[in-house]
């Protein structure tokens, strides 16, 4: 009789160790996964900042060109007459 105590405390305290090791292959592997997201969010940042950079560049093309056009006109004559 004195043996079915500890028999069933040993019993508990091995699932308990199953347990606590699947957690702790579970945390594992949440983590490699957190650090792959981490990785891919960091990638898609540098693509955003490549595409503003792009995009800025654009915008200061098009700028450029309106004046260009913009003086083009007016060297043509091409620019009405403003209406007051």
């Amino acid at each position: 009789m004195a043996d079915e105590p500890e028999g069933l405390v040993l019993h508990y305290l091995r699932r308990l160790d199953e347990k606590v090791d699947r957690t702790i292959s579970d945390i594992g592997e949440v983590k490699a996964r957190l650090t792959s997201m981490e990785t891919r969010m960091t990638s898609l940042d540098d693509s955003v900042v490549h595409v503003h950079e792009r995009l800025d560049g654009m915008q200061r093309q098009l700028d450029n060109i309106g004046r260009r056009l913009d003086r083009i006109e007016r060297h043509l004559d091409l620019v009405d007459a403003p209406s007051t």
